[in-house]
């Protein structure tokens, strides 16, 4: 990859993980700010509380500020997870502009987006903001914009790993 292709995949990445991280943080001040309105908090109330902003038979909008990772996990780590959450996720943001193949900037600007949007929330709140809880049949995790944005992203890095041509096919026409 040229230098000029560095660049360009180094904005590219760049805006996406801005853009992921700046809507992300809309939405999850919305649910805040919405909790403290409805339930008369101040924001650190809210912080050991599950609170339903909206609730319907499949899904809720339920505030609740996740300690852990996925399902919790890993809560016993407390203060130590928000610094190893962001060395992973700026480890990943590294390997993509060391990989330099262009067609990783989209996915790889989605997921370190919505990951350092994740640990930001560790930093200024605690825990992980979360607000969508599938509860349809079964109960599901609460989980939030970013979690979906990750999960999209896998899916994406999956589907290129599985489809080589369509990376090649996108560096042979710049």
């Amino acid at each position: 990859m040229l230098k000029n292709d560095l660049s360009k995949l180094i904005v590219v990445l760049a805006l996406v993980m801005i853009g992921i991280f700046l809507i992300d943080q809309a939405i999850k001040d919305f649910f805040v700010l919405k909790a403290e309105e409805m339930y008369y908090l101040e924001t650190n109330e809210l912080y050991t509380k599950v609170l339903d902003i909206y609730t319907t038979e499949c899904i809720n909008m339920r505030l609740v500020f996740n300690h852990g990772v996925a399902f919790s996990m890993f809560a016993f780590l407390g203060e130590y997870l928000k610094y190893i959450q962001g060395t992973l996720v700026f480890g990943v943001m590294l390997y993509i502009i060391h990989n330099r193949e262009l067609c990783y900037a989209i996915p790889g600007g989605i997921m370190v987006g919505a990951g350092f949007s994740n640990v930001y929330d560790r930093f200024i709140h605690g825990g992980v903001v979360d607000y969508v809880y599938w509860h349809c049949g079964f109960n599901f995790a609460i989980f939030n914009f970013a979690d979906v944005m990750i999960d999209l992203a896998v899916a994406i890095i999956i589907f290129l790993q599985f489809k080589p041509k369509f990376c090649k096919a996108k560096e042979e026409i710049s």
